[in-house]
């Protein structure tokens, strides 16, 4: 239960000059159910006037008809009520309104079973008799924590659209137009050259092109160019006889092979020494490959998807690269976009990830908090996708609530938020005015975040509460 030591001015009681009906459209809309008609009148009266839209019913019945005709934010449930329940309540509109948030309205006597309401998924409980002051408080942070399920709600609903469609997470305009490219290119034989910074997704987007090319029922092969010295890379790639080599001790069929009338995906091809480019452009050529210490060529039907971080133009320039293979591998160049052009796509994928790390470390977080999703936002992610999934999958570990909250994003995603603006306080400034002025600019940077503020500022968050008080 939410407790206030101040004065407060009893339900019922509250001054004619508070009303703010005329003054602020509707904040959000709110159901009480309460077998009490006067306390219905008196909880209606107060939160309209504070900007609240508000339906009433007198048992759980109704509340639970209005819950499925309305769009509800909260509901206010008395616990003991005749025909339905408020603990009954509670159940079903978790079932039929997942989003709405509860807060049970409890008398004498019944605050046990309150707290097990809250155990069931209540927010929380205020008890009769109850104040102005206790029920807006309580109303208001029950309604920030719906605002923030019904975004996460939202925003796993849009994942799911999009898994089922693409197969990729992105809804941004570059990556619409990067699949929309990729899904016309995938029913063709021509080779394509994915390229774009480290982390940006090119094995998706290669194993998309894949399943949706007319050879998905065969074997897409994954070799990284960069992970093996030469000898060891030619021998992966066209397989090796017995005798070819010392410890090759019997025949080997190399990648080629196990991908013919399939895929072969080169990642890092910008890393393939000279010596294997040649032998690479012969396979594209003429569609044959020898085994390491043989002699007899082996047709090969394989469709070529190459990968590269780095410039083949100017590798080619440098003579670091065949410029005769870099036009045979970029018949098609698809560029991925990095994650900092990709706009709402950060949050999407942070959402998908979230989901991932949940499962795998048998946590149940509900969402990102305001702050964590301003800070993804705001940041950079010079390591793209990848630098978002590591950063999510340490939030999800470190997390104690049921959001991840901004201090347990990596120093790196809040360092990235500060705007390093010039605050000018003139010389007489006492120094608690110039530290308010300071505190004040800070939390102006971070839109009022006093988590990532204060750890900017290299103090405690409470500090900040208590320096503002």
């Amino acid at each position: 239960m939410t407790e206030n030591k101040e004065t407060e001015t009893p339900l019922g009681a509250e001054a004619e000059g508070s009303s703010l009906t005329d003054q602020e459209e509707i904040k959000a809309t709110i159901l009480v159910v309460d077998d009490e008609p006067e306390l219905c009148r008196a909880l209606s009266k107060l939160l309209n006037r504070n900007g609240y839209q508000v339906f009433t019913a007198g048992n759980g019945e109704e509340g639970l008809m209005i819950l499925r005709q309305e769009t509800i934010h909260l509901v206010l449930s008395d616990l003991q009520m005749p025909r339905m329940g408020g603990l009954d309540l509670l159940k079903a509109a978790q079932v039929i309104s997942p989003a709405t948030e509860f807060v049970i309205i409890t008398g004498h006597g019944t605050i046990e079973t309150a707290v097990e309401a809250m155990k069931v998924g209540a927010y929380d409980f205020i008890e009769k008799p109850f104040s102005i002051t206790t029920t807006l408080k309580v109303v208001g942070k029950a309604l920030e924590k719906q605002h923030l399920l019904a975004e996460n709600l939202e925003l796993r609903r849009r994942l799911d659209e999009i898994q089922g469609m693409h197969d990729i997470i992105g809804n941004s305009d570059v990556m619409r137009d990067a699949m929309e490219t990729a899904k016309q290119v995938a029913s063709s034989t021509a080779t394509i050259l994915l390229t774009g910074e480290s982390g940006t997704g090119k094995e998706i987007f290669a194993s998309a092109i894949h399943r949706w090319s007319d050879r998905s029922k065969q074997s897409m092969v994954r070799v990284s160019c960069a992970a093996l010295p030469e000898t060891l890379l030619e021998a992966e790639l066209f397989g090796y006889e017995a005798g070819a080599f010392t410890g090759a001790v019997g025949r080997r069929q190399g990648r080629f092979e196990i991908a013919h009338r399939g895929t072969l995906f080169l990642d890092e091809v910008g890393e393939m020494s000279l010596t294997t480019q040649v032998k690479l452009l012969r396979v594209l050529q003429e569609n044959t490959i020898e085994r390491l210490g043989g002699g007899e060529p082996i047709q090969v039907d394989v469709r070529i998807i190459a990968a590269t971080n780095a410039d083949l133009s100017l590798a080619v320039s440098e003579g670091r690269f065949r410029e005769d293979l870099y036009y045979r591998l970029d018949v098609i160049n698809l560029e991925l976009p990095s994650l900092r052009d990709r706009g709402d796509d950060v949050i999407l994928l942070a959402n998908f990830f979230l989901h991932i790390y949940n499962e795998k470390n048998k946590k149940n977080l509900q969402g990102f908090s305001s702050g964590s999703l301003d800070a993804l936002t705001r940041y950079s992610w010079p390591g793209n996708v990848r630098e978002l999934e590591n950063a999510v999958e340490r939030a999800v570990v470190m997390s104690k609530g049921e959001f991840i909250s901004s201090d347990v994003l990596p120093r790196s995603v809040l360092q990235g938020r500060q705007r390093f603006d010039s605050l000018n306080i003139p010389v007489g400034t006492t120094l608690r005015d110039a530290e308010l002025k300071l505190i004040q600019a800070t939390l102006d940077s971070t839109n009022g975040d006093k988590e990532t503020a204060a750890y900017i500022l290299g103090i405690a968050a409470r500090t900040i509460y208590r320096k503002l008080q």
